[in-house]
């Protein structure tokens, strides 16, 4: 087992074909080679046919390295991009259902929400939805602060995230000959 102070979290940005069980594929080859996603998302680009894939999760160097070029093998894959906190905007969303028995805490429920920027998205008497966009350690800190007055459920998304500045997960796409050189051989 690897040192685990030497892992940092690192997101890998897949763009697959629109396919069926694209993703079981994918999240297949990560459990074939014992590595423990924590977070997938997947969704469409900008580009029709084409689906982007982030996957979060802890590892060192060698390790990222390996699985990105074991991705880049799956036919059905395009680019991947390795993206690291330095160098990425990683950012999650959160629905947060707290008790708010009184009109006193649904006040201070609301001044909190108001300070993280997030927004009251359901009212009822005994209960406030509360929607959370941003940095994992910012949703956690306003998880944190409504915990005092006791969360009924939370439901969150994985990570979405995408490169600062002007590169792009473009740039690393696959050759044509080399994307298409395995589909003509089957």
């Amino acid at each position: 087992m690897k040192n685990q102070t030497t892992r940092k979290l690192y997101t890998l940005c897949i763009l697959v074909e629109d396919t069926p069980g694209v993703l079981s594929q994918v999240s297949r080859l990560f459990s074939r080679k014992g590595y423990n996603i924590e977070s997938i998302v997947s969704g469409a680009t900008d580009r029709a046919g084409i689906t982007r894939i982030s996957i979060e999760l802890a590892a060192d160097g060698p390790m990222i390295e390996q699985i990105a070029a074991q991705c880049r093998k799956l036919l059905p894959v395009k680019a991947v991009k390795i993206l690291d906190e330095e160098t990425c905007i990683r950012r999650e969303t959160a629905l947060i259902k707290v008790r708010a028995a009184d009109r006193a805490s649904r006040d201070e429920v609301i001044q909190i929400v108001n300070i993280f920027r997030a927004q009251v998205i359901d009212v009822d008497r005994e209960c406030l939805t509360v929607w959370v966009f941003g940095a994992r350690n910012k949703n956690a800190a306003l998880i944190s602060m409504l915990a005092d007055f006791g969360i009924l459920e939370i439901a969150k998304t994985g990570t979405i995230a995408i490169e600062r500045g002007r590169s792009t997960i473009y740039d690393d796409s696959k050759l044509k000959e080399e994307y298409e050189y395995g589909k003509n051989v089957l």
